[in-house]
């Protein structure tokens, strides 16, 4: 599926309408260049899974962990990360595996191993200063 949102509150609305239909055990690898989009996409998605808090990159804390009724969200940045050993050390196996959980990693990318089979994949790609192009691949089977 490619989607191509006009501004900033489209591509949080798109967040926000998947987020509400977003079960517990749902893994989603977001990958894109800096300014894509991926946390502005998220910012939606946690409105959709009734998060009230404010959503920011944990660019420098690498995981936050947020709880709304029986959800624990998972927001993962990989940005910082060097390597493989580093992944390993942020509990991710720990959250995929999480009954309850729902996580959303951004940048991807770099570490494309380290996800489950069912992972929803979505790749954000600047367009212009407003236009953003998000491709997602296996939103349907989760």
């Amino acid at each position: 599926m490619e989607i191509i949102t006009k501004n900033s509150c489209q591509t949080q609305k798109l967040g926000e309408k998947i987020g509400s239909d977003l079960k517990p055990g749902t893994v989603i690898g977001l990958s894109g260049e800096l300014g894509s989009g991926k946390t502005t996409f998220l910012q939606g998605l946690a409105k959709g899974l009734g998060i009230k808090k404010r959503i920011v990159s944990p660019t420098f804390i690498f995981v936050k962990q947020y709880f709304v009724g029986k959800i624990n969200f998972y927001h993962v940045d990989l940005y910082r990360i060097e390597n493989l050993k580093d992944v390993s050390g942020l509990g991710l196996e720990e959250f995929f595996n999480d009954p309850d959980g729902i996580v959303a990693v951004e940048w991807a990318e770099k570490f494309p191993g380290i996800f489950p089979q069912k992972t929803i994949k979505m790749n954000f790609t600047y367009l212009n200063d407003q236009e953003r192009k998000i491709v997602i691949k296996n939103y349907n089977n989760r």
